[in-house]
């Protein structure tokens, strides 16, 4: 009898990996979740854990990617995982609050100052 080994959910997945389609539509729904509403906005989140197989309840894309001073990562992560940093938090009308993965929070932490 063959024993089989379930997959372990995935916390972090490279972003670069998606397809060009799913990046698209990750895209766009993240700018969805960013502006949702109390009732919209955890379906946009669920939904957005189904496309990149994370089992989170929130997930981010790495500030990084973007940052001028940053370093381009990729990663797209449960927003619950030990070291995740926060870089800005979330303007006026959104949701979504920028957060360095916990690789780029342990090598190059940049949080925000009050």
């Amino acid at each position: 009898m063959a024993v089989i080994t379930h997959a372990r959910p995935s916390l972090e997945v490279d972003y670069r990996t998606l397809s060009t389609d799913d990046q698209d539509r990750f895209d766009q729904l993240m700018e969805r979740a960013d502006h949702a509403g109390p009732h919209d906005y955890q379906p946009l989140m669920d939904t957005l854990a189904v496309l990149t197989g994370i089992n989170a309840r929130d997930v981010a894309r790495c500030s990084c990617y973007t940052d001028a001073y940053g370093c381009g990562c990729a990663a797209i992560f449960d927003t619950a995982l030990p070291g995740a940093v926060v870089t800005a938090t979330n303007s006026p009308n959104c949701n979504l609050s920028q957060l360095q993965c916990p690789t780029c929070g342990h090598d190059h932490p940049r949080p925000i100052t009050d």
